[in-house]
C-alpha cells in the first residue's frame, strides 16, 4: 500500500467515515477500519466489492448501477460475525477526473443497530443487549474508536467495561496492533509502578533481568487501565507525564524511549469526586475523560437480563454436562427481584452455581443461589438448600434430592411441587414412588 492510500484512508476514518475506495474496475483498493469491522473483514483488497458484499447471491441490488457506472444505493442482508443476518446499507458515487471514471467510494451504514427495531436483541463485539440506552452507547463507542482521543468507561463492578475497551480497540485505526490490560487496584503500588513502565535488571530487589513494561508492550496499540481512580498519587504524576511526552523512562533507567499508545482507562467511581477529595489529579482526569463512557448497571437495562440469562445458558449447555432448556416461571421470577449489584459477572456466576447445584433441563428458583432465590435470609426458616441432610438422604440420588428441595420450596405441596419440577402432579407422585420418597401422607 503506498503513503498516499494510507494517508487517503486515515484522512477518512478522521471524518467518520465507514467507506471503501474502488478502482474503476470495482476492485477493492483500500478501506477504512470501521467499513472493515462493519462488513466483518469481508473487504479483502484486490476483490470485486460485489463478490465482497454479495458473493454468489442472486440478489445484487447495486450491482447492475455500478457497472452501468451511476451512483447507486442499497440494503444488503448479510451474517455478521456472529452468525446474525443484519442489513447492511450501501452508497457507491463515481469518482469523475477529467471526464473519465477514475473509481468508486462506496459508503456503508447499519440502520437496524440503533434504529427502528428498538427491541431487536443485538450482539457488539461480545455485549448482547436489547435495551435502547445501551445501543446508543454501542454508537458512541464506535464513534469513539475512530478518533486517537482518551476514553473513560465508567461503570459498575461486572458491566462489562474491559468489554468497552476491547470494541474501542477493534474498531479503531490500530486494531491491529495489541490490546493490553492492567487491573491497578489489584497490585501494590511498588509492582504496579514496574508493571507499568518496566525496570532495567538490578533496579531494585529481585529485578534480576530487564522488563519492557506494558507500555512499551502496548506500543502501536491500545491500553485498558482498569480502576485507574485507584492509583497512587506519585504514579498518576509518572502517568500524566508519559502521555504529555510520550515516552516512557524505566525504573533504574535515565533514556525515555517513545511509545505510541492509546489509553482507554476505567473507573467505577466518579473522576471528580476523587479530584475534589484530592485522592486525583484533575489534570490526568482531562487527559484521560476527553470521551466519556457511562455504562448502567444490569437492572437498569430494559429486557436484557433475560436475554443475558437465554445467551448465557447456550454458552453453559455449550460446555458440556448439564443442558438447561427452560427457565422456570418461579427462577424467572425471583431472578427479576433481584438487583444484581455484581451485574453480568454475577449472573453467569449464579446460573454456573445452578448447573452445579441441580440436574434436569429445568432451571428452578431453588437452584440459585441464596441470595437470589431468598431462601437464605429468614432467621427463623432455615434456607433450604442449607439445611444439613439426613440420615436417610445422604446418599439419596440427584433426582430424589431435587423433589425434596421442590417439596420443601412449596411447604409439602405436592401441585406446587410438581410445578416447580415442571411435571404433573400424577407423574411427582409416581416418581416419589420408584425413588421411595412417599411416606403415605396426606396431600
Amino acid at each position: 500500500m503506498s503513503d498516499a492510500t494510507r494517508l487517503l484512508g486515515l484522512a477518512l476514518e478522521e471524518l467518520g467515515a465507514a467507506c471503501a475506495v474502488l478502482d474503476a474496475d470495482l476492485a477493492i483498493v483500500d478501506a477504512t477500519p470501521s467499513a472493515d469491522a462493519m462488513t466483518s473483514g469481508a473487504l479483502v483488497r484486490g476483490v470485486s466489492i460485489v463478490k465482497a458484499l454479495c458473493g454468489d447471491s442472486p440478489q445484487r441490488p447495486i450491482a447492475e448501477a455500478l457497472a452501468a457506472g451511476r451512483s447507486a444505493s442499497g440494503a444488503i442482508v448479510r451474517p455478521d460475525v456472529d452468525g446474525a443476518m443484519r442489513t447492511l446499507e450501501v452508497r457507491a458515487s463515481p469518482i469523475v477526473r477529467d471526464g473519465r471514471r477514475a473509481g468508486w467510494l462506496v459508503m456503508f451504514d447499519r440502520p437496524d443497530e440503533y434504529g427502528a427495531e428498538a427491541d431487536a436483541p443485538v450482539l457488539f463485539h461480545g455485549m448482547w443487549t436489547r435495551d435502547p440506552g445501551m445501543k446508543r452507547i454501542f454508537h458512541v463507542i464506535e464513534r469513539a474508536a475512530r478518533r486517537d482521543v482518551g476514553v473513560l468507561v465508567r461503570g459498575p463492578t461486572g458491566s462489562g467495561k474491559e468489554l468497552v475497551a476491547r470494541a474501542i480497540h477493534e474498531l479503531s485505526p490500530r486494531h491491529a496492533g495489541p490490546f493490553r490490560a492492567i487491573n491497578c487496584a489489584a497490585l501494590p503500588p511498588t509492582l504496579l509502578e514496574s508493571e507499568l513502565f518496566g525496570h532495567l535488571r538490578g533496579a531494585f530487589t529481585g529485578a534480576h533481568k530487564d522488563s519492557p513494561g506494558i507500555f512499551r508492550a502496548a506500543h502501536h496499540g491500545t491500553l485498558f487501565l482498569d480502576e485507574v481512580a485507584e492509583m497512587p498519587l506519585d504514579l498518576q504524576a509518572k502517568l500524566l507525564r508519559v502521555l504529555e511526552t510520550r515516552t516512557v523512562i524505566p525504573i533504574g533507567g535515565t533514556e525515555a524511549e517513545e511509545i505510541d499508545v492509546r489509553i482507554v482507562a476505567a473507573t467505577h467511581q466518579s473522576l471528580r469526586k476523587a479530584v475534589e477529595a484530592r485522592r486525583f489529579r484533575e489534570d490526568l482526569m482531562y487527559r484521560l475523560r476527553i470521551v466519556p463512557i457511562f455504562l448502567p448497571p444490569l437492572v437498569a437495562r430494559r429486557g436484557d437480563l433475560e436475554l443475558l440469562t437465554d445467551r448465557l445458558i447456550e454458552q453453559l449447555n455449550a460446555e458440556g454436562g448439564r443442558r438447561i432448556t427452560e427457565v422456570s416461571r418461579a427462577a424467572r421470577e425471583a431472578m427479576a427481584g433481584y438487583t444484581w449489584p455484581g451485574n453480568i459477572r454475577e449472573l453467569k456466576n449464579a446460573l454456573q452455581y445452578a448447573y452445579v447445584i441441580g440436574d434436569g433441563p429445568i432451571l428452578l428458583d431453588v437452584e440459585l443461589p441464596p441470595e437470589v432465590s431468598g431462601m437464605a435470609f429468614d432467621p427463623d426458616m432455615p434456607a433450604v438448600n442449607t439445611q444439613p441432610a439426613t440420615a436417610a438422604g445422604a446418599d439419596e440420588s440427584p433426582e430424589a434430592r431435587r423433589i425434596r428441595l421442590a417439596l420443601a420450596h412449596a411447604d409439602g405441596n405436592r401441585e406446587r411441587a410438581a410445578q416447580i419440577l415442571g411435571m404433573s402432579r400424577v407423574t411427582l407422585w409416581r416418581r416419589m414412588k420408584a425413588l421411595g420418597l412417599d411416606d403415605g401422607a396426606a396431600e
